[in-house]
């Protein structure tokens, strides 16, 4: 453990930006769901009508089950995707700090010095770890300013807490399987996948069995704001202990830089086909676009089949069409809960468009891309391979998205050809301003390349814009910051083409610059 210290200044120094800001946003979204629900409905009869009209397994499979009617348990299951992204955030800094340092080199020159074999993950541990119990902090603070119990509050926090620490060593697990961060990644975030299907078949069907083996589902096992169940923390924690034991026996059992599954060696002389830097490109980017594809098809199904029923509930409460109004522009119910959603997974394609265009940065620092420019290859062509999948990426993801909510909503409302090209416009709408995210991160890498995390801040501050700026009433002029509120508000709305046009010309601008930085500055 010699060195831990050292390294947990160092992961904070280098963190002090995005790190605060990913656990402020999520620290902030239960609390702000409670407050924006304690407005809409301001009676008893009002809180019980909303939670037995969104009691369905539709909208349980998304959030989990109601567990009471009082504000605060609301919010809580209103804001039950939260766990998840904490767990993510959670489990790609352990990643980040371990098996990315040693992918670089950089673990092994530290290595060199007086540094203990366990140093670096326990400080990637340590950090992490420390970061989820502030987040849950603040969520105890926010709940118990406001009035709430102390001991939902408490349940609420620890929860997050736990299921952001599990997947950490989740991610501590994975990192010690693979030679190559990308390897370890997939496998970490097969297993939050995996577990979120586990809860969303367990809650929507019933079979309770199924959501007990899922972490994510544990925090909410807490019962916050209906009758504390304290118990399943100690699940969590046992798990916890466990995985975290099993990193550290097989980081022990490795060579650094090495990993515990061999890799799969290619041929020794490569296809013709991937005698282009868009085949090394498509090689490189393949998994992260079929992953994200996946994971937008299922929710896709999942959003479509619970717009009937999300739009049922919605339409009794005149406060809450209006706020949903703002987020999806139009009267019809099924229309605002459609538009609502699709405008949350518009900063998710954005996300999978910032991962694809910041993928060259990565390349560089890990000095794979010199070699490449050292042959005959231009810089711009080099670029271009990569921009064809942070620009054309986001429209794939979003094509197969529109052509799930399309085709489950259709098919519930037995208007199949009539809503499917209505949903599927209304999600290619998102891409102006999934477009002007990735241009970003595109001029970031070519002009200032050690500040392409200033491209997930942005995204997580237009994160946080969507999910909270209409329940609290920001000032407009603070949301029109967001490209995202520049869009016409599809299905239903009015279609204005100059936004569009706007947004697309500044994402055009934005590549251009980073085209031309890149050409004028070093490599690597």
């Amino acid at each position: 453990m010699t060195g831990t210290g050292a390294l947990v200044r160092l992961i904070l120094r280098r963190d002090r930006v995005i790190m605060p800001l990913w656990g402020l946003i999520l620290a902030v979204l239960p609390i702000s769901q409670t407050t924006g629900i304690a407005k809409l409905y301001t009676t008893d009869q009002a809180l019980r009508q909303f939670a037995a009209a969104f009691a369905g397994p539709a909208l349980e499979a998304l959030y989990g089950p109601v567990t009471h009617w009082n504000a605060a348990a609301l919010g809580v299951w209103r804001a039950g995707f939260t766990p998840v992204l904490l767990g993510l955030a959670s489990l790609l800094t352990v990643i980040r700090h371990t098996r990315v340092e040693e992918e670089a080199g950089r673990r092994e020159l530290l290595g060199s010095t007086v540094l203990g074999r366990h140093a670096g993950l326990s400080a990637a541990l340590i950090v992490t770890a420390s970061a989820n119990l502030v987040v849950a902090l603040i969520i105890m603070v926010s709940f118990t300013k406001q009035g709430y119990p102390a001991s939902g509050a408490i349940a609420t926090g620890l929860g997050y807490a736990m299921v952001g620490m599990v997947f950490a060593a989740v991610g501590a697990v994975a990192a010690q399987l693979t030679e190559s961060a990308g390897g370890a990644r997939a496998i970490a975030l097969s297993v939050l996948g995996g577990t979120y299907l586990l809860r969303m078949a367990g809650d929507s069907t019933g079979a309770s069995g199924l959501s007990w083996l899922s972490p994510i589902s544990w925090g909410q096992k807490l019962r916050p704001f209906a009758g504390e169940v304290w118990w399943p923390l100690a699940l969590s924690l046992a798990v916890l202990v466990v995985l975290s034991s099993v990193a550290y026996v097989l980081a022990g059992r490795r060579d650094v830089a090495a990993g515990l599954l061999p890799p799969r060696l290619g041929p020794a002389r490569a296809a013709p086909g991937f005698a282009s830097p868009l085949a090394l490109a498509w090689r490189l980017h393949r998994g992260a676009l079929l992953g994200w594809s996946a994971g937008f098809i299922l929710f896709g199904l999942v959003i479509g089949g619970a717009a009937k029923t999300a739009a049922d509930a919605m339409a009794e409460n005149r406060q809450l069409m209006e706020m949903m109004a703002r987020l999806g522009g139009t009267t019809n119910v099924a229309d605002v809960f459609i538009a609502g959603v699709l405008s949350i997974f518009g900063i998710g394609a954005s996300g999978y468009a910032v991962q694809a265009a910041l993928r060259m940065r990565t390349e560089e620092t890990l000095m794979r891309a010199e070699p490449i420019l050292a042959v005959a290859v231009s810089r711009a062509g080099w670029m271009a391979s990569h921009l064809v999948f942070a620009l054309l990426g986001p429209v794939v993801v979003l094509v197969v998205l529109g052509l799930a909510v399309g085709v489950a909503y259709g098919a519930g409302a037995d208007d199949l050809a009539g809503q499917l090209p209505r949903v599927l416009g209304a999600t290619l709408a998102q891409l102006p301003a999934v477009w002007s995210l990735a241009a970003l991160a595109v001029a970031l890498f070519g002009l200032l390349p050690r500040l392409v995390a200033g491209a997930w801040a942005a995204l997580a501050v237009f994160l946080l814009f969507g999910q909270v700026g209409a329940l609290l009433d920001l000032p407009q002029a603070l949301l029109d910051l967001s490209p995202f509120s520049h869009l016409p508000k599809l299905p239903g709305g009015e279609v204005t083409a100059s936004p569009l046009l706007a947004l697309t010309a500044i994402a055009a601008a934005l590549v251009a610059a980073g085209l031309y930085g890149f050409r004028r500055r070093d490599v690597g």
